[in-house]
């Protein structure tokens, strides 16, 4: 009878110490949020984490190739009367209202506009309709990064290898939910699965909604209402290359207001 009551009692101290091993490795599983538009962003605590910027159509996609091809710096500004002030010290001032170039600066929201400016050597001034307003609202957090599907590796590779807990910050339009910021966010967090714990249903979603869909991505958001918006202008070679993944093996961070090399 001692023997048995030996035999269960270790049993019994085996499980409570893997149940204890268990919940310690949960508990230090880092966490990954969405959060579906810069207007819900005051809904989540930034401080100590890093946060992940994404305007798939167009902004993060021209920052992130505008660093890889060599701009020194990009300072993403909300207003356009900031930009301008930067234009007149010398800056190239990249303004974007709706989807275009706004009258007076040199150039909009094109990922090609930007590889021409990586020839000059000049920074480069940027404001745009959604992405430049996600990047200042997300102030509070630890770092900030730029991420698009031009980067999807690199961003994935850049965050599993950081011992802090991350929130994609989704640039919508307009302060609204939109497909394509939405579905990279499920596509990241697809790819972290397994080293980060998903904090909210947001993460789970998306990342369904990436998988039912990433075979076809370009084909999908085509019927979305920013590829519309942006096919009347006639740049649909910007949105091919803005789908195209894994372009560049370069994380742009923010340092100082200014994106940057890391």
């Amino acid at each position: 009878m001692q023997k048995g009551s030996n035999s269960c009692e270790s049993t019994f101290l085996i499980l409570c110490s893997f149940f204890k091993l268990h919940v310690q490795k949960l508990r230090k599983m880092k966490k990954i949020d969405i959060c579906l538009s810069p207007e819900m962003i005051h809904l989540y605590d930034l401080k100590g984490k890093v946060a992940v910027v994404v305007d798939v159509l167009r902004a993060t996609t021209c920052m992130v190739t505008g660093i890889a091809k060599g701009i020194p710096s990009i300072t993403p500004v909300a207003h356009l009367e900031e930009c301008k002030v930067l234009q007149e010290k010398g800056y190239i001032a990249a303004a974007e209202r709706g989807g275009a170039k706004v009258d007076g600066f040199d150039m909009g929201n094109s990922p090609y506009s930007y590889m021409e400016a990586a020839t000059t050597g000049k920074k480069v001034a940027a404001t745009t309709t959604n992405g430049t307003l996600a990047i200042t609202k997300s102030a509070d957090a630890d770092e900030i990064i730029i991420g698009a599907f031009i980067n999807l590796e690199a961003v994935t590779n850049y965050l599993a290898a950081q011992d802090k807990d991350v929130v994609i910050v989704a640039a919508g339009w307009k302060g609204k939910f939109n497909l394509e910021d939405s579905l990279f966010a499920g596509a990241l967090a697809e790819a972290l699965e397994g080293q980060f714990e998903f904090a909210d249903d947001a993460s789970l979603a998306m990342k369904v909604l990436y998988l039912s869909v990433k075979h076809d991505l370009l084909g999908f958001l085509a019927a979305s209402s920013h590829a519309k918006r942006l096919a009347k202008m006639n740049i649909q070679k910007d949105i091919e290359f803005a789908l195209t993944p894994n372009q560049y093996d370069i994380v742009p961070v923010v340092r100082n207001g200014e994106i940057v090399k890391p």
